[in-house]
């Protein structure tokens, strides 16, 4: 799985960022409201955020304009390229890893103020491993946000807006491209809910974003015939989770 996923990345980044001219900012996903009007993560000045899968660091480089001190994490080294190069024009510090977020040895525990992650866990395999991981890099009381596909969206049919896959088909789904193999997990939300709670976090609050609405920052909005407000009018694309850890 890690080597479809970071084919497709590696052989898409540039595409992909020249396509959707995401903007600096602290998003969550298609169809959703910003970081300016959920406020889930507080004043960021002087925290250590950790961010995985930080792509091409759009996210990342608006916390470190906050006064954050940042790592971003991703699987692709033209995604960090494309990262690193932006960080730069914005003047902004932040330490790039190159590496699968199912193991971050290389962060040291309890060292974190804030796990983030944006539309990154629906390529992971190992939920609960990740999520094990958030954990342990987190300080007593750090907070863990993530945002993902949400599991009702893709059971509807882009055209038709009739259901077209059973929800319970959770798991594994590839689809081929001429580029490559695009590897995605499927999950239910109980599945992203009971691994939270098996893992030891207390989770605060899951967010439905209201997709009805087009927000003028959503780079996504409208892209690939799947974020149409047709779809969106109907059910949210992404789904946001609001965790703690408490010892």
């Amino acid at each position: 799985m890690k080597k479809d996923v970071k084919k497709w990345w590696e052989n898409s980044s540039k595409e992909y960022q020249e396509y959707c001219k995401i903007p600096i900012d602290i998003h969550y996903g298609p169809g959703s409201p910003n970081e300016q009007h959920y406020k889930l993560l507080g004043n960021l000045k002087g925290k250590n955020v950790l961010e995985m899968g930080c792509g091409g660091a759009q996210c990342s480089i608006a916390m470190a304009k906050q006064g954050a001190k940042v790592i971003g994490v991703d699987i692709s080294k033209e995604q960090l390229k494309f990262a690193k190069e932006l960080a730069k024009k914005n003047k902004v510090n932040i330490t790039f890893y190159e590496r699968d977020f199912n193991n971050l040895s290389i962060i040291k525990s309890n060292s974190q103020d804030i796990v983030f992650s944006a539309w990154a866990f629906q390529y992971a395999e190992n939920l609960f491993k990740i999520f094990k991981e958030a954990y342990r890099v987190l300080k007593n009381k750090g907070i863990f946000i993530f945002s993902l596909d949400h599991p009702f969206y893709r059971t509807l049919n882009r055209k038709t807006l009739k259901l077209e896959q059973s929800y319970f088909d959770s798991g594994k789904f590839v689809t081929n491209y001429s580029r490559g193999k695009f590897v995605m997990y499927n999950r239910m939300i109980s599945d992203l809910f009971n691994n939270l709670i098996k893992v030891g976090f207390y989770v605060e609050r899951i967010i439905e974003p209201d997709s009805r609405k087009k927000y003028p920052y959503d780079p996504w909005y409208n892209k690939w015939e799947l974020y149409t407000p047709k779809m969106m009018k109907h059910i949210p694309p992404t789904i946001i989770f609001k965790a703690r850890k408490i010892k």
